[in-house]
Order: structure tokens, then sequence, then C-alpha cells
């Protein structure tokens, strides 16, 4: 089991420790719904170096990540990042990852953790244009600093006008007293704020720092049981359960980043889906009554026969509703549309609903 360069401060602040990717991540501080508010209201921060992150450079560079991604690099500049996919042969995703312009001949893509030697290789694989790769994710480390109050708080530790990141936009500049950070807008909880990517010998003077500049602003360490629940009240797609290596970007509502003006892996077959149609997509839902939706639950119509499966599902601690997604056939994927999720012997009805589900107070 990995251990991140703060995993010694997490134990001494009483975090709960748990096995994640490989790592000793901490899970939970005080609590998953204290935290959760505590993002939506003001401002946490959360210990995510166990994300992956490789470097492509050279004059071939963008060759490569238009190849092996499936949303349009060649639109960005420097300063911008990109959401995107990396589809594999047989219709399905290797993995979903950010996708940052550096310099013209310099991109980092920054990938799950769970996934780093797969995307690894499967890159590697398809360099077929010699672009120089650099596996940097064991040297790197990464803090998002989430909430509405994020700009607030940490405008003092930098030089940079924090305002002035826009979303999916980053500065690589000075912060908590550290040269050449990347100060990113790329957030994964819908609250607003910025990840900030430095050297491991850097990270925990950085996370002192962030907590001191945050304490009048009521910041607070939060876990990745409450990230969870952050991407999911926003709709936000996880590897391993919304998507994975048998889903393609269209079942799962990604045709945005699937773009078809140029050609990469399996861009063919996908498109020849889009043109026909698919099979399953998926949806996101709120329980009509009292319940939780877990991942793997059945999600059955109205004579219980069984039409797909739950892939994330939570009770909202913004809403206080059990929410959740899954796979159903298209039939079923319109506003409004009925559908049960089986939650033990009871099939609890839900209604399926527009993303995300969360709106800002």
């Amino acid at each position: 089991m990995k251990d991140t360069a703060l995993t010694s401060i997490h134990k001494a602040l009483g975090a709960k420790m748990v096995p994640f990717a490989g790592y000793n991540m901490p899970v939970s501080y005080e609590g998953i719904n204290a935290e959760h508010e505590t993002v939506r209201d003001a401002v946490g921060v959360f210990d995510v170096s166990h994300m992956g992150e490789f470097l492509v450079m050279g004059p071939n560079a963008l060759a490569l990540i238009q190849h092996v991604t499936s949303n349009d690099a060649s639109k960005l500049v420097d300063g911008q990042a990109q959401y995107s996919c990396l589809p594999n042969e047989d219709g399905g995703v290797v993995d979903d990852l950010i996708v940052y312009r550096l310099e013209e001949e310099k991109w980092l893509l920054v990938v799950n953790a769970s996934n780093i030697d797969k995307d690894w290789d499967w890159i590697k694989a398809h360099n077929h244009v010699g672009a120089e790769l650099q596996n940097i994710s064991e040297g790197f480390s990464l803090l998002a600093i989430q909430g509405p109050k994020a700009v607030e708080a940490m405008q003092s530790l930098t030089s940079e006008d924090l305002s002035a990141i826009k979303f999916y936009t980053f500065k690589v500049s000075d912060f908590a007293g550290i040269e050449h950070v990347i100060i990113s807008a790329t957030g994964y909880t819908g609250s607003g704020g910025f990840e900030i990517y430095c050297k491991n010998d850097e990270v925990a003077q950085i996370w002192e720092k962030v907590l001191e500049a945050g304490a009048d602003f009521g910041i607070k360490p939060i876990g990745l049981a409450a990230r969870d629940t952050l991407r999911l009240e926003m709709g936000y797609c996880l590897y391993g359960n919304d998507i994975d290596d048998t889903t393609s970007p269209l079942e799962a509502g990604l045709g945005w980043i699937t773009k078809f003006s140029k050609e990469f892996v399996n861009s063919e077959n996908l498109k020849k889906q889009k043109e026909r149609g698919v099979d399953k997509c998926l949806v996101a839902f709120e329980l009509d009554e009292r319940g939780i939706p877990r991942q793997g639950y059945d999600i059955v119509d109205g004579n219980g026969n069984k039409i797909g499966n739950v892939t994330s599902g939570t009770m909202s601690p913004s809403m206080g509703t059990g929410i959740g997604l899954g796979y159903v056939p298209p039939v079923f994927k319109s506003v409004g549309s009925k559908i049960n999720i089986q939650i033990r012997k009871n099939a609890i009805p839900a209604t399926v609903v527009k993303l995300p589900f969360y709106k800002k107070r």
C-alpha cells in the first residue's frame, strides 16, 4: 500500500484511512455530511495525490494525444485544459482524463489513480509517432481546494489573480511560498475552487499554509467519501462505476467529448454507433420515496422486469433524497420517465431527472 507525502499528517489529524487504488487514503475526518457541507458552503482541502500525471512532449506530442483521446486537443491554447477519455478498441473506455496544454510541445495528462499503469501502457503502445513520454506520478502531489470561498481564502497565498482563472484554465505561478506550481480550475465538486500540482517535497508546506490562510473562512480537510457525494450531486462520471472498459462514451452521455472531426482510436466504430443509436444510456434519477440507491442495485420497470443497474448512488447530503446514475434502455432516458430501484425486497419508484442534481443555492 503506497502512502502520499501527507499520509502522516492525515493520521495526526485523526483521519479514517482506507486502501484506495493502491494508496492509503483519508476517507473522512469528522463525517461525510459535515465535510460535504463544508465544501458546499465554505471551503475544504482534499489530498488527491494518488492521481496519475504523465508528460507528453516534443513535436509529435499533439499527434499522439489526438490519436489516443476522444476530444479535440488541437482547440487548446497554452493555459487551457480539457476533459477527455481514452477509447479502447472494443467500444469501451480505458479511462477518463484531463489534458493540459502547458506549451505547444509540452502537455500534461492527469489520469485516475487506479488506472495509472493501465493508461501508461496503453498510451505507450499507441505512441507510433515518437512523442516523448514521462510518467511523473510518483514524484508529484495534488491538492484540491474546493468551495465558494476558495478564491477569497487562498488569494493571499499567490501573486496570481485567482478570480481570473476561469473553469478549465490554469496558471503556472507561485503559491504558498513555492514557485512554479500549477493552479488549475478543473474541480470535481461543482462548488468552485482550484487544484494545486506540486512536487512531493513541497506539498506539506502548501498544505500547512492553505489551512492557515483558510482558517478564517472555515476551511477543513475533506476525505474521499465526501468527494464522492459531491461529484455525484453534479452527475460527474466516476471511472469503475459509471464508465469502464465495456461502456462507450456515447452510452455514458459523453458525446460532447467525442469529436468526429478527427480520427482517433476506434473512432469509426463509435461514429457508426452514434449513427445507429445506442442500446443503453446513462441516466440520472431521484427516488420518489425514502431509500438509498447503491451501486449494483437492479433497475426495474413497472412490471418488475430488470432493465438496468445502478452505477452510482447515495443519499444526497445537500438535498436529503436518494439520487443515482444507472444504465437503462433509451426508451427510459427522457426526463420525467418513471423507473424503479430494487432495494432488497422493495421496488422503490424513481424519476429520471436532468443533471446536475444539485443546484447552487
